[in-house]
């Protein structure tokens, strides 16, 4: 029996819906030539990770082990895919290998993070490979809401995985490959160990529905419309912003993109010569000249974000930009789980102002990029693997995309992130848990989920905080009273008073009271301060706050 073995450990997307990143390896355990596949982030919200600007996987385990990493590769564009190749490459400082559209954003990702761009390589479309260490990867195009997107043939010793990344099976995609089932039938006729499977609609029972079948509606609507119209939807979804482009046009419109995220997909689109016919755009300058009557923006911010230019056109003016009543406004996307509470928002602040809403509870106005549980299961009969794995998905979506391929014959695990799995059998095992993680973009820095900083956040925004002040003399008496500044808290509490001065009272009885071994270690009279704070204000207000002491000793 061979003492090297084919291993796969999930770091991010399985057991949630972004943040993908993917771990093969194979060798010697522990000392297995690794892959990395997918590096992307997930998005904060104000309720959870307040101030925080990207949350992307934790790679400790990873960059411990950096020296073998053979390379990484990127399946396509989407963010939560490809976003935090800049943030992570310092760490990892491997090779970056995607096709030529995934790699102009890769760079765009490396060059807004100081990494060198030309560690991004283009790799042609399977049946072209790489070879990396013990590995050797193709980039097999496959259908989805972005162009060049692809799923993975990988080969090793062991045997062949197919790692699907985000997929549909859609022959008529407007933009991109069309799903090319002779390819992957081809691919699959040899033998699959592994099937690595998107699980993102396992639950939708109703087939998949292509990209093609929405400009006829959109065209529709548009040209029903006497105001201005706005559409938001994925920035990266070229394909859909082509269709609602030419839909605005063929209603006499000009065309004008806000947002930055949207300019530069389509900007990458033309220089790859993907998108080869795009309709001719104004500025936003040149939008403020023209009748509303013949105007159409396409807007970023399908998903609430609060910086995007749907969320800034709701609450005013964009670039000189407004809506006004009897405008229109389309939501030709899906709201992601989670992010409802900021759609929502911007749909009353709209209405709000007059504006007339469609978003997509009709079914009209988007597709899917990701196979429903038909399509999911035609991919299975088409690779017949001897193992299955699903991936991009909650726990609850794995753990059905299991059941189906069990009622199949196809050993299936739940795999979450940090669970490691040996596939070098016949049957998946797991053989190790290692802990994984967020790490978090504050700002510059990067730091980890459990450092404590996003938590104080929380308990402050919950609590309110409280600065106190204590001078101490030279001969260790106190000098003064001590002070105290309250941020986000009730003025006056139970006993009406002012709640700073009931809690600068107690304060100066309790340091009255103290012993001189207290007043003497800093330590001890800090965590004094800080019990008297909290139970004070916990009596005067129910509130603990987080405490801030601040002791100055003269010397």
């Amino acid at each position: 029996m061979s003492s090297e073995r084919l291993i796969y450990l999930p770091l991010g997307g399985a057991g949630e819906i972004g943040m993908n990143c993917y771990v093969y390896g194979y060798g010697a355990p522990d000392k297995e030539r690794l892959i990395v596949v997918d590096l992307g982030v997930t998005f904060p919200n104000m309720d959870t990770t307040p101030g925080v600007d990207l949350i992307f996987p934790d790679i400790s385990w990873l960059e411990a082990r950096k020296d073998r990493i053979e390379a990484i590769f990127i399946t396509h564009a989407h963010e939560d895919h490809v976003g935090a190749v800049g943030l992570c490459w310092e760490r990892l400082q491997a090779p970056v290998y995607a096709r030529a559209f995934t790699a102009n954003i890769a760079r765009r990702k490396m060059e807004e993070r100081g990494a060198p761009e030309n560690d991004v390589r283009v790799a042609e479309a399977w049946p072209e490979v790489v070879t990396a260490g013990p590995f050797k990867v193709g980039l097999a195009p496959i259908s989805h809401s972005i162009p060049e997107s692809s799923g993975l043939v990988i080969d090793s010793p062991a045997g062949r995985v197919v790692h699907t990344g985000d997929f549909k099976i859609d022959e008529t995609p407007v933009l991109g490959e069309p799903f090319d089932r002779e390819m992957w039938r081809k691919i699959a006729k040899d033998g699959v160990k592994a099937l690595v499977c998107d699980s993102t609609n396992v639950f939708s029972k109703a087939a998949g529905r292509s990209e093609i079948i929405v400009g006829p509606e959109v065209e529709k609507l548009i040209a029903a419309q006497e105001g201005m119209v706005v559409a938001t939807t994925f920035a990266s979804n070229v394909a859909r912003l082509k269709t609602l482009a030419e839909a605005g046009v063929a209603a006499g419109r000009s065309v004008c993109l806000l947002g930055r995220a949207m300019r530069r997909m389509v900007e990458a689109a033309v220089a790859e010569g993907i998108l080869t016919d795009f309709p001719s755009v104004v500025s936003p300058e040149e939008a403020k000249d023209i009748p509303r009557s013949n105007l159409m923006l396409l807007v970023t911010g399908s998903q609430g974000e609060r910086r995007a230019a749907s969320a800034q056109l709701s609450n005013g003016k964009y670039l000189g930009l407004e809506v006004k009543e009897g405008d229109l406004f389309l939501f030709s996307s899906k709201t992601i789980p989670g992010n409802e509470r900021g759609v929502i928002a911007i749909m009353n602040a709209f209405s709000e102002k007059g504006v007339d809403i469609v978003d997509d509870n009709d079914g009209l106005y988007h597709v899917s990029g990701h196979a429903n549980r038909p399509d999911l299961e035609e991919m299975h009969d088409i690779i017949k693997p001897q193992i299955l794995i699903p991936m991009h998905g909650e726990h609850r979506h794995l753990r059905e995309h299991v059941k189906i391929a069990d009622s199949k014959g196809i050993a299936g695990v739940v795999a979450v992130n940090g669970m490691m799995i040996e596939l070098s059998g016949n049957r998946p095992e797991v053989v190790e848990y290692i802990e994984s993680g967020r790490t978090y973009l504050d700002g510059s820095v990067q730091i980890g989920a459990l450092d404590g900083i996003v938590r104080d956040r929380i308990r402050m925004a919950l609590n309110g905080h409280v600065t106190v002040t204590l001078v101490i003399d030279e001969e260790g008496d106190l000098l003064g009273e001590p002070w105290c500044e309250l941020k986000g808290m009730s003025e006056t509490g139970r006993s009406n008073a002012p709640l700073v001065d009931v809690l600068e009272e107690d304060l100066s009885q309790a340091v009255g009271r103290a012993d001189r071994s207290v007043i003497e270690d800093d330590d001890k009279l800090e965590e004094l301060l800080r019990r008297v704070i909290r139970q004070s204000s916990s009596n005067e207000i129910g509130r603990k706050p987080e405490v801030t002491a601040v002791i100055s000793r003269l010397s």
